[in-house]
């Protein structure tokens, strides 16, 4: 067998991706907020870019064209009797005070150390207390146990124990508790409960309670169904988390990236673009650029960041066209749903709609990334539109989500002390036309988080 060298020529074609192009794809996939933030970003290392603003200035108005006014004080002081200075009065019920609008959410440590301060113990007991509630986790149960508590603090384990004891004794009923269980027979007492089943069942049968495994627990206790029925019942009522009225809560609000409404018959897309800064090339540079000569620097520079700031401008008015298009097409398609609400809900694909736009499935997918859409029927995210579903007998699709909404409602209409199984609710689905396997009943009904039909019964 010959060996040797020779030289092949071939053509081939490949996506190169420019940084414009990458830029452009990651500006795609910002949201409103986001786009925000980059756009700020962008005009601070590229000094070509400024902020569009039609606010006239009626400071510098009023600077370069002052007003002059002669007041006329004889006249002026011929309309007033009494020329003394009286102090307001002070009208204390419609007083308007900043102050007392404002308002500051307590958290738990504080609830409790105002409580623990109002107690009636000697002052040397005061850092034990506080350590013991610095301690508390959001939930209220305390995360550290007596004995490391009296290893730091130099104390009798007794102490400590005593103190804990105090503090469960404090609003909300079951903090300072070490585990479910001591939280859940914390409340029982507090309510004053003496059945020793009640506290039977909490102490050794918790498992068995979500599980709904009445029969099992009312053979092992010797009482009846009935019975059994009743005290879960009672146990449901109790919180087991104690604390978390008073956690702190991070709200994570949704800026709408488009809004969708009705008017007339007909529904109309608004982009949430008006308050996003609008860009444009400074006409300084655009002077300078024109004056300089070809081989300067400063030429190669500001047609770097002139091409930069070109491009950038082009991609977000790209992304604002595609969004429009691809909320425009989903108000289309799901016009059934914006009028009758989710049961109506129809199969829709990335596909679908980017062959309709005429646009890559990818480019969809991005533009519909953490984006949300405000409509009649509340807000959504553009993803919730898509999703698989089956055909009802009618020839047309139904979407998963609807499927969804229908085992729910069938869920919450069932008799609880004889709830359906999914072979069961396949059959009502199919009542309503829509054919689907028992398989798939509890796939959607895991996804809702809804029980199995055994763990839903109610023995009562």
């Amino acid at each position: 067998m010959k060996m040797g060298y020779n030289l092949h020529l071939e053509q081939a074609q490949k996506l190169v991706m420019t940084p414009q192009l990458k830029q452009a794809i990651q500006i795609l996939q910002l949201a409103t907020f986001e786009l925000e933030q980059y756009i700020d970003e962008q005009i601070e290392i590229n000094p070509v870019l400024e902020v569009e603003s039609n606010i006239e200035d009626k400071y510098n108005n009023d600077k370069d064209n002052p007003v002059e006014e002669k007041i006329n004080w004889k006249e002026y002081m011929e309309d007033f009797d009494n020329y003394e200075y009286s102090k307001p009065k002070y009208d204390k019920e419609n007083e308007f005070n900043y102050e007392n609008f404002t308002t500051k959410e307590m958290t738990l440590q504080e609830h409790l150390l105002f409580q623990y301060h109002m107690t009636l113990l000697d002052y040397k007991y005061k850092e034990i207390g506080e350590y013991i509630i610095y301690n508390l986790d959001d939930n209220g149960y305390l995360t550290i146990s007596v004995e490391e508590i009296a290893k730091e603090l130099h104390e009798e384990p007794a102490t400590i124990e005593n103190i804990v004891k105090i503090i469960q004794t404090f609003d909300p009923i079951g903090v300072a508790a070490r585990s479910l269980k001591e939280c859940l027979i914390i409340q029982l007492e507090q309510l004053g409960i003496k059945d020793d089943n009640v506290y039977n069942i909490v102490e050794n049968y918790l498992e068995e309670i979500a599980q709904n495994k009445y029969p099992y627990i009312a053979k092992k206790l010797g009482i009846t169904i009935e019975k059994i029925q009743q005290i879960c019942d009672i146990i449901r009522t109790l919180e087991p988390k104690p604390g978390r009225m008073f956690a702190s809560i991070n709200n994570n609000y949704i800026v709408a990236d488009a809004e969708i409404k009705k008017v007339g018959e007909e529904y109309i897309v608004i982009l949430n673009d008006k308050n996003a800064p609008k860009l444009t090339i400074r006409e300084d540079y655009r002077k300078l650029l024109n004056n300089a000569t070809e081989s300067s620097e400063t030429v190669k520079f500001l047609n770097d960041k002139l091409n930069s700031a070109v491009w950038l401008i082009r991609s977000i008015e790209q992304r604002r066209q595609t969004i429009y298009k691809v909320v425009h097409t989903i108000v289309d398609k799901q016009k059934n749903f914006f009028e009758h609400g989710k049961k109506h809900l129809r199969p829709m694909t990335l596909k679908e709609v980017a062959n309709e736009i005429d646009v890559h499935e990818s480019t969809v997918s991005r533009a519909t990334n953490g984006k949300y859409v405000d409509t009649p029927m509340g807000i959504f995210e553009l993803k919730y539109f898509f999703s698989s579903g089956v055909e009802s007998d009618s020839g047309e699709g139904v979407a998963s989500e609807s499927i969804k909404n229908y085992i729910k409602e069938i869920i919450e209409a069932e008799n609880p002390n004889k709830p359906l199984s999914d072979d069961k609710i396949c059959k009502q689905l199919s009542l309503k036309g829509i054919n689907v396997s028992r398989r798939t009943v509890a796939k959607y009904r895991d996804d809702m988080n809804i029980p199995s039909s055994s763990r839903r019964k109610k023995h009562i």
